[in-house]
């Protein structure tokens, strides 16, 4: 098989040819077809998450240690099963197509075994976090319970919807119930922000504001079915987030996660609204405390999403109810160009990574 690895932290991922492993027990093998290229995967290959005030989380804390294959975004065909796969398998044959869900967990741990895989206390089996990953033209999953059948949908498409749509559908699912004269607003339209601008159309909200930088961005999140927008560049951003909200933001997504997006979601919200962080550029929240009391607003974080929620998503955009945000789908082997330009913000939607044509 073919992997495009991290051998050195910030340095180009290389082109590895390797000896195609076979499944052991419950695991099947996927022959990848599409791999997304998603934000998280520039903090792996430099090798940090930023935590603020000069602080790290390395990578490799959490078995993330090169030569280590990225891509958390997998599509592919079932190729083989583990002898004890089969049985579990349950109508699943060689040959079929799925989207593979590649946040798996211990399997033995309270939050595992409630259905949470994203909430494992180890993490230990996230696939393109602390196991092989989808930058490649094989990967091993764990059990046939995280293949799911996405049939009828784009297969670039239905890649994106194991991080991308996932993340922003369990995000969401944390903001308050919305009222006819309630605003969201969704923080940063990069490839997450703007599926949630259509997965919120999908979920009936029409009073949605999406937030950017970038116009090209900006004016994609008007397409996709926002119904203002926003510049966040000035200085009274949060004032002007209000005031297009007349006074009802009850939800602020952030999926840039940074102070200046924290400050602006948090700083705009009614009284009783709710800030919900997926965003992992970096930094430290700075806000004072008694706010938060008085205006009884909520703070809470969001990772990625669990499997059901997934079989949710994918539900949604089998039904045509998911309108697809940009995705240029590109050989695997521009892989460093796309992490480079994704790095340096010029990527509108999301990349997804072509495996089924790499040559051995």
């Amino acid at each position: 098989m073919i992997t495009y690895d991290i051998i050195e932290h910030g340095k180009p991922l290389q082109r590895i040819l390797k000896e195609t492993p076979k499944p052991q027990g419950t695991e099947v093998l996927v022959r990848v077809t599409r791999a997304g290229v998603c934000h998280s995967d520039l903090h792996i290959w430099d090798g940090y998450f930023d935590w603020g005030g000069g602080k790290r989380f390395y990578v490799k804390e959490r078995g993330c240690v090169p030569p280590f294959t990225l891509g958390h975004e997998p599509f592919g065909v079932v190729e083989a099963f583990g002898p004890a796969a089969a049985k579990a398998a349950k109508g699943l044959k060689i040959g079929q197509k799925r989207l593979v869900y590649p946040w798996i967990g211990c399997g033995k741990c309270a939050v595992c075994k409630a259905g949470k895989d994203n909430y494992c206390v180890s993490g230990s089996r996230y696939l393109g976090v602390n196991r092989a990953g989808a930058y490649s033209t094989h990967m091993l999953v764990p059990h046939p319970k995280y293949l799911l059948d996405a049939s009828g949908i784009d297969e670039s498409f239905a890649s994106t919807l194991a991080c991308s749509a996932l993340t922003a559908y369990s995000g969401l699912n944390k903001l308050p119930a919305q009222g006819p004269k309630d605003w969201v607003a969704v923080l940063g339209c990069g490839g997450l922000g703007l599926i949630a601008v259509s997965i919120l159309k999908a979920k009936g909200v029409k009073n949605v504001i999406a937030c950017d930088i970038d116009q090209a961005k900006l004016d994609a999140a008007r397409k996709l079915g926002a119904k203002l927008v926003l510049d966040t560049r000035a200085p009274d951003a949060a004032q002007k987030l209000a005031a297009l909200a007349q006074g009802n933001l009850s939800g602020a997504i952030d999926f840039v996660g940074m102070p200046a997006t924290a400050q602006l979601g948090i700083g705009a919200l009614r009284k009783g609204g709710r800030y919900v962080l997926c965003g992992l550029f970096g930094g430290e929240l700075h806000y004072p405390m008694p706010p938060i009391a008085q205006r009884a607003i909520g703070i809470i974080g969001s990772y990625v999403g669990d499997l059901q929620e997934l079989k949710e998503v994918v539900a949604l955009a089998k039904k045509k109810k998911l309108k697809p945000s940009p995705i240029e789908t590109r050989s695997a082997s521009e892989v460093n160009r796309t992490l480079e330009e994704l790095k340096g913000g010029k990527i509108l939607g999301r990349v997804v990574l072509d495996f089924e044509h790499e040559a051995a």
